[in-house]
């Protein structure tokens, strides 16, 4: 087997999900062919209406077709029936660089690395539109403000994975969000991870990109929120306690001091609409102290599922 120089000789795999790429996907398959000549290249297509399947399969691509669409479902499936060692992930449009291929793969297996993320760099306006800019930064923030640590592009589309990352994925978003999902499963178990600049290039003529930058922006900003509340519950629902309280604190002081001074409640339903809101406060608190125990012990298992695959580079034991 020939082994790209510097890289150890671990089964490699590239993953290509598409969805009507045939401008694209053969030149896509050919130059990481011949960046990892030792790799499988698997070409997922997701109900391509024009001739992805087979140019993807004149290439010498596997192909597999995915009747769920969305980018997200064929990511699931691709984790789930490609095995391997290393998995390359990268869009079939052909905006990223193949040669940086091997150089991504061989800092994940000297280091140790669980994910390694391919960040875009690049001089072509139309490569990387002002507004997808802005709200990659943007996103990128939230993240960040919430689960600590992160990448400088979080929406990259082009990653190394090992092993036990790919196996230890729950894999729940079903479109383009699922890149926010890849990145906050990485920071919430502490993987190690890296990000490596890729030079990102527009699209060839003829190639169209499915990305609503509105549509799918709203998307990624409400898995954000729902991440949030999945796997740091005490945290969002207190939130949610201290907005009660504090309203009905605030609306509740001039009732105090007409009290103090006249012994008298003059109105009723404010008094009543304090009592309700810190009431409405006290069971989010509760619904979020015990989800917190729930999500610890979900985080426990996740954390078992992990570790228990051999780590990258690490030796298989002996039976």
């Amino acid at each position: 087997m020939t082994v790209s120089r510097g890289i150890s000789p671990q089964r490699i795999a590239v993953l290509v999900p598409c969805y009507n790429e045939a401008a694209t996907v053969g030149s896509v398959v050919r130059n990481f062919r011949k960046a990892l000549p030792e790799a499988s290249i698997h070409v997922f297509d997701n109900n391509s209406s024009d001739d992805t399947v087979a140019l993807a399969q004149a290439a010498g691509a596997t192909v597999r077709r995915i009747p769920l669409q969305g980018k997200g479902e064929v990511i699931r499936r691709m984790f789930a029936d490609v095995e391997a060692d290393v998995y390359v992930l990268v869009d079939g449009d052909d905006t990223y660089d193949a040669a940086a291929a091997p150089d991504l793969v061989r800092r994940l297996q000297e280091d140790g690395l669980d994910m390694v993320v391919g960040s875009r760099v690049t001089d072509e306006q139309a490569a990387y539109r002002l507004g997808h800019r802005f709200g990659n930064v943007l996103l990128t923030q939230c993240v960040a403000r919430i689960f600590g640590r992160t990448f400088k592009d979080m929406l990259s589309g082009y990653r190394v994975f090992s092993r036990r990352y790919v196996k230890s994925y729950p894999a729940h978003a079903s479109g383009f969000e699922t890149e926010t999902e890849l990145t906050v499963h990485a920071l919430e178990l502490r993987m190690p991870v890296a990000e490596v600049q890729t030079q990102y290039k527009s699209r060839p003529e003829g190639s169209a990109s499915k990305l609503n930058t509105y549509r799918d922006g709203l998307r990624i900003l409400l898995t954000i929120l729902k991440l949030f509340k999945l796997e740091k519950p005490l945290m969002f629902f207190s939130l949610g306690f201290f907005a009660c309280a504090l309203s009905s604190i605030l609306l509740a002081l001039p009732l105090a001091m007409t009290y103090l001074q006249t012994g008298a409640v003059p109105r009723l339903p404010t008094a009543l609409l304090c009592a309700a809101l810190m009431l409405l406060g006290a069971m989010l608190l509760t619904c979020g102290l015990i989800l917190d125990t729930v999500t610890r012990g979900r985080a426990e298992a996740k954390r078992l599922t992990y570790l228990g695959i051999p780590a990258p580079g690490a030796d298989t034991p002996a039976r």
